[in-house]
């Protein structure tokens, strides 16, 4: 690692220093690719550190601690889907709403990691910080479908669980088996009858590091 990159002095592709916020984007991103494969308990901030470019010790005086890193990612998951949502919910074409909203959140597999960070978020309940606020997440988007778009609960009830389905799948990393199991191969074609393959093309393989 360059001594710029331990320092947290990073540079995009043109050589252009990034700001400090840059610096936390571009850390954040890679969290959520490493927590989403790794979970809360199993991710290491140097795990982290090696994804983003930058050494752990810049990780730690940047978020202080694994579980504000984890705070940071599971937060920007949250914010990407809801403004992902939103858009969808405010574009002006002939699909019904849930399609649109359907389609844009199946689009968000490219952010690697993002549903999966979210996923583990739920699993930590018992947690006394992290359990607090991945109840406030799933509430606000519960929020989302039920006063912005205007579905009755049972939509709503019917949503989440198509995308906790699809979110099942990216963490199995069942796409190995696409093609060659034929009632794997007809779930796929099932919750992607529109965008298959793409999301083929871009969910984690099983021996993918993240």
């Amino acid at each position: 690692m360059s001594s710029a990159a331990a320092s947290g002095v990073l540079s995009d592709e043109s050589g252009r220093r990034l700001s400090s916020d840059e610096r936390r984007a571009q850390i954040v991103q890679a969290a959520l690719a490493v927590f989403g494969a790794r979970g809360y308990e199993g991710a290491k901030t140097d795990e982290v550190a090696r994804a983003a470019g930058v050494s752990q010790p810049y990780v730690v005086r940047l978020f202080g601690s694994k579980e504000n890193l984890f705070l940071a990612a599971v937060d920007e998951a949250l914010a990407r889907l809801l403004t992902s949502f939103r858009a969808a919910l405010a574009r002006d074409d002939d699909l019904p709403v849930g399609k649109r909203i359907g389609e844009a959140y199946v689009d968000l597999i490219e952010v690697r990691g993002l549903h999966q960070t979210l996923a583990h978020s739920y699993l930590l309940g018992s947690h006394p910080v992290i359990g607090p606020a991945a109840r406030r997440g799933f509430a606000q988007v519960w929020r989302f479908f039920r006063d912005e778009v205007g579905m009755d609960a049972d939509e709503a009830r019917a949503f989440f669980a198509e995308g906790m389905l699809i979110s099942t799948l990216i963490g199995l990393r069942i796409v190995d088996d696409y093609g060659s199991d034929p009632q794997i191969t007809e779930l796929f074609r099932s919750c992607f009858p529109s965008e298959l393959p793409h999301v083929l093309d871009v969910l984690p393989r099983g021996a993918e590091r993240w």
